[in-house]
């Protein structure tokens, strides 16, 4: 897969663009709020070890926001809903930055629906007392070096020329990561006092520089999910499947393995 190239399908009168791609148990991947593009590299390789299913969350890449689509919440119903009308089987959910925070709100309202759940730097929940990154109130550079240990990564990025097309798209993730995120920041407490009904097993990624939300949030994940999993990445920023896809792909194909039901 050198390049997404997602199909359109109709989800109860939302029009969803998805990268299906790859052969093994069902992945349901939730990008964060950089958009899909961004997480090209990890869809690679979890082609190898799985079926991947990666929706363009509503709102996002250039589409509509649909009039339903006011919160998080809306987005873990309506993903619910979508796997059900894919007759998926108990997908992993995979879920970076704002995706994990709806992948755990899919836990919370219906573990059923899922064999197990991964969250990589994920938003969600507020941890008092520890330093984040308000991420609103950064420069796009200044984000981006936030975001990544590797200072190269960040120079590569920044030398990237991206057409208006691209830029149009990236204010509209922004506008709709606002919309959805902006107030309380970053976080839903009426999520965090029911995360004790994730029952299905969870595992937490974090880099252990992330600046954006610190590897506090990650343990702090870890305290708060029942039999929740912590893996710290070393050199590792707010975003270790882009920064550290190997060790991202090894952790969650490990924890599947160790789950019963992966490839």
């Amino acid at each position: 897969m050198n390049a997404i190239k997602p199909s359109v399908e109709d989800v109860h009168g939302t029009a969803l663009n998805v990268v299906r791609h790859g052969d093994g148990p069902p992945l349901l991947f939730l990008h964060g709020a950089g958009g899909l593009k961004e997480a090209e590299p990890l869809l690679q390789e979890l082609a190898q070890h799985f079926t991947c299913i990666a929706p363009e969350h509503p709102g996002f890449g250039g589409s509509v926001r649909p009039d339903w689509l006011d919160r998080v919440s809306d987005l873990a119903n309506f993903y619910l809903d979508f796997i059900d009308q894919s007759g998926l089987v108990r997908p992993h959910v995979v879920g970076h930055d704002l995706g994990g925070w709806i992948g755990a709100d899919m836990a919370v309202r219906s573990g059923t629906s899922l064999a197990t759940l991964s969250l990589i730097a994920s938003q969600g929940i507020y941890v008092p007392d520890v330093e984040t990154v308000d991420v609103f109130l950064r420069s796009d550079e200044q984000l981006l070096r936030d975001t990544y240990f590797d200072a190269a990564i960040v120079d590569r990025l920044l030398a990237q020329e991206r057409v208006s097309e691209e830029l149009d798209i990236a204010i509209q993730d922004k506008e709709m990561t606002a919309r959805l995120t902006w107030q309380p920041r970053g976080h839903d407490p009426f999520l965090q006092k029911w995360l004790h009904r994730i029952k299905v097993p969870t595992l937490v990624v974090w880099g252990q520089d992330d600046k954006v939300l610190p590897v506090a949030y990650g343990r702090a994940w870890e305290a708060s999910v029942k039999d929740a999993q912590l893996v710290v990445i070393p050199r590792c920023g707010h975003a270790p499947h882009v920064e550290q896809t190997g060790a991202t792909i090894g952790a969650l194909t490990r924890f599947t393995n160790a789950s019963g039901s992966a490839a």
